[in-house]
């Protein structure tokens, strides 16, 4: 997004020609414009196909004599479709945050009513009177914008990938007890091969030792201080299973589920290997790449959310209230309340706490920092947020000046500035 400190001298109101609020769904939208002294232009309802934007676009310049570059839009969401549209039109885009755009529904309408309507109407006319304090949607480059999108379909493949672990590993508990106490990673590819090769604990039985330890050798799975104990609870396994019509049903379930996982796991590997390939050609490669702990994984999904322009964020206050890892502080007369921050970037969010717990293995001031907080009563979560929170403080420098993270540096400004941290060391 980008300010708009710049345009300052114009007022908000005369920078653009109209105003709109903008609800999207998913298969319509529904538009309201206004003018500057906020007299309805244009109220439309239209298709999410292309006949329904060519027909919104048509109606904007031909209907209304507007260029879509004149038009700001206020819309509840920051990516997506419909904002894409939106950007690709040449709209100035205003993203709304829900809490936001729930006030301003209600200034408009303060029995509770709510429609699609109300919506675009509540938003457009917030975006004209109150726009000037908003920050304008700046569109990321190609490499950045795909680097997003894989990081979170990676995220949520990992999620279905967790899933379906649990389904294996209850459906094993119904008539394979011996598989979950032979094997504890049920994450990695071994016990889900395991599963193929010996469905049920009779088939395990039956294939004797020689079948076993050639699997064991086989898969990698091999391992001095378990081999004895895995080779004792093979040999027992059908002594406590389930029934055989359970063993039937449960079976073909666990096969399918062990399937499915290792077809997932062939995916997930593409998706790292295109997510590595795109970081690397990223120009803020080496910046983030240089931070303690970030690895293969954390350092492309900070790029991704962070986006490609390091001016979003004027202060480093405004970055880490946007990742989360800043609280919530109310205060009225002598109380004072602080709680934990959740209108954020829940994936930055969780990227930042991901980032902090890897950084202490690498960092020694991160540790040191971090243990000082459990000593004071922190619980492990809220050690990891203040962590992250100082993290995010020399990330939003280090972005801003284009500079590689550096310990040495680093520990002489602490140093310097006479930070309590070196002490903790």
């Amino acid at each position: 997004m980008e300010s708009n400190a710049n345009m300052k001298e114009v007022p908000f109101q005369e920078q653009f020609r109209a105003f709109a609020g903008f609800d999207w769904a998913g298969d319509h939208h529904d538009v309201v414009v206004f003018d500057p002294v906020g007299t309805i232009l244009l109220e439309l309802t239209f298709a999410d196909d292309a006949a329904g934007w060519a027909g919104f676009a048509k109606r904007l310049t031909e209907g209304l004599g507007l260029d879509p570059s004149g038009l700001a839009v206020a819309i509840e969401t920051n990516n997506g479709p419909a904002v894409e549209r939106l950007l690709a039109l040449g709209c100035a885009v205003y993203p709304l945050n829900p809490k936001a755009a729930e006030s301003y529904r209600e200034r408009k309408n303060n029995a509770g009513c709510k429609d699609d309507h109300l919506d675009a109407l509540s938003f457009g006319d917030a975006l004209r009177t109150d726009g000037h304090r908003w920050r304008r949607l700046k569109a990321d480059d190609p490499i950045t914008q795909e680097l997003r999108l894989l990081c979170r379909d990676e995220i949520q493949l990992i999620a279905q990938r967790t899933a379906l672990v649990n389904q294996l590993r209850a459906a094993l508990r119904e008539y394979y007890p011996a598989a979950l106490e032979a094997f504890d990673d049920w994450v990695s590819e071994g016990p889900w091969a395991f599963v193929q090769a010996f469905p049920t604990p009779q088939d395990l039985v039956s294939a004797g030792k020689r079948k076993w330890e050639k699997f064991l050798h086989a898969n990698k799975l091999y391992r001095p201080q378990t081999y004895a104990k895995r080779l004792e609870i093979f040999a027992r396994a059908d002594q406590f299973c389930g029934t055989p019509p359970v063993t039937r049903a449960k079976s073909r379930l666990a096969l399918t589920l062990a399937e499915q996982l290792r077809l997932l796991e062939r995916q997930l590997s593409h998706y790292r290997l295109s997510i590595e390939a795109l970081f690397a050609q990223h120009p803020d490669h080496d910046v983030f790449g240089s931070l303690p702990g970030v690895g293969p994984k954390i350092g492309p999904r900070l790029v991704g959310e962070l986006g490609n322009d390091p001016h979003r964020f004027a202060t480093h206050e405004s970055l880490q209230c946007y990742g989360g890892s800043a609280p919530v502080t109310k205060q009225s007369g002598k109380n004072r309340w602080v709680s934990f921050r959740r209108a954020c970037n829940k994936t930055l969010r969780t990227t930042l706490h991901q980032w902090a717990d890897m950084s202490r293995e690498r960092c020694a001031w991160a540790q040191a920092y971090y243990q000082h907080k459990r000593d004071h009563g922190h619980s492990h979560a809220a050690a990891l947020r203040c962590l992250a929170q100082r993290w995010t403080k020399i990330l939003w420098k280090m972005w801003q000046t284009h500079t590689r993270y550096d310990e040495t540096l680093h520990t002489r400004n602490q140093v310097k500035h006479g930070s309590w941290v070196v002490a903790l060391k």
